[in-house]
């Protein structure tokens, strides 16, 4: 059980977590980025099959899409009893000078894990990323994205490279939509009962209600999650994972010029992906839907309360809540509201065989 494991030193955490290869992991650094060409993936989640790509392997800046695989170890720990979501994380002098986006994090106090990821979900918070890496890499950033890299190679993310924990801009950090899709297939993967977190619209953190900016949560029928991300020399990228009648859907895209092109990329890529597995449109697309979402907290530790609500522009309302019951999730309705619980977040597949200034980081 999550909420029982003691807490483990930083130290033997991050010697865990290091030796996914045990071999050093070069990297040529990285050439001219494209802003404004985008570089597309779309695969079946549930069987990898790939549906369409552009430019696939081109080298880009991951900006904070980087946050995927900071995420990918932080379950992983989780999963193994490293570390426990309701375990303090101190802040460091480093974690509190990172670049904006931030949660404003002050050194020598303290944020717990399932805060750090909720942040990196919703706000994609430069300091709670860095917080997490230091934890997750025996206090050492550097460490840690070592780490992040080595687990790229394990995962088969062979253009990938890691310099941080955040997608700060760094000229060596780089990757491909392939990679990413890869990651993020594996997130739904390997961490089924985690990826609920994605899908949460916002959370409070100290009297604050933070919005996720994930737009294609509110806005593509079937998208329950996965991250934003933006620096002016990557430009505006996207993963997103979707699900329509038992087929789910992962999506990248990387350097479109705006976030709304991005978006309305990812929806036409979506629909193209969905209509090429045969599922039919939806009936009634989404129109300014009321959602309730639900971040699931320890029972042992509630730091975040229920009936924080605010209004997506031209949406209906939303409510962040944190329920003491089980950590799954699925989807129900309940009138017009749609309420996340364990199907709607979970992999399904037909085939039982097949088993978060303009140089800044911005989600």
């Amino acid at each position: 059980m999550r909420g029982l494991n003691p807490r483990a030193r930083t130290g033997s955490l991050a010697a865990g977590l290091g030796m996914l290869t045990g071999v050093a992991v070069h990297s040529a650094p990285a050439h001219a980025q494209y802003v404004g060409h985008v570089s597309a993936y779309v695969m079946d989640a549930n069987t990898g099959a790939v549906l369409s790509q552009t430019d696939p392997d081109l080298q880009r800046y991951p900006a904070s899409l980087t946050k995927l695989m900071t995420l990918y170890l932080t379950f992983k720990a989780l999963k193994a009893g490293q570390i426990t979501l309701d375990q303090q994380v101190p802040v460091s002098i480093h974690t509190a000078t990172m670049q904006p986006s931030k949660l404003g994090l002050v050194p020598g106090t303290q944020i717990t894990v399932e805060q750090a990821m909720l942040s990196l979900v919703t706000l994609s918070a430069n300091d709670s990323a860095c917080a997490l890496g230091e934890l997750l890499g025996g206090g050492d950033e550097v460490r840690f994205a070592n780490i992040m890299t080595s687990q790229a190679r394990a995962l088969g993310m062979t253009n990938t490279t890691f310099r941080n924990a955040s997608g700060l801009p760094d000229p060596d950090q780089v990757t491909t939509a392939r990679d990413l899709a890869t990651l993020a297939r594996h997130l739904l993967t390997d961490f089924p009962e985690d990826y609920h977190y994605f899908s949460v619209p916002m959370f409070q953190f100290h009297r604050r209600i933070i919005m996720n900016h994930d737009t294609m949560l509110r806005e593509y029928e079937g998208a329950d999650g996965m991250k934003t991300g933006f620096t002016s020399l990557a430009g505006h990228n996207l993963a997103t994972s979707a699900m329509r009648s038992n087929v789910r859907l992962v999506a990248v895209v990387m350097g479109a010029p705006s976030n709304p092109t991005r978006d309305r990329i990812m929806a036409a890529l979506l629909d193209r992906g969905f209509e090429a597995e045969g599922v039919a449109p939806p009936a009634h697309p989404m129109t300014n839907p009321v959602v309730l979402a639900r971040a699931s907290y320890s029972a042992r530790h509630h730091y975040m309360v229920a009936a924080a609500a605010a209004r997506w522009p031209g949406a209906g309302t939303e409510v962040a809540e944190a329920p003491t019951g089980p950590r799954r999730y699925g989807l129900r309705h309940h009138g017009a509201a749609h309420v996340v619980s364990t199907a709607h977040v979970r992999m399904v597949s037909t085939n039982t065989t097949a088993r978060h200034k303009r140089h800044h980081a911005h989600g």
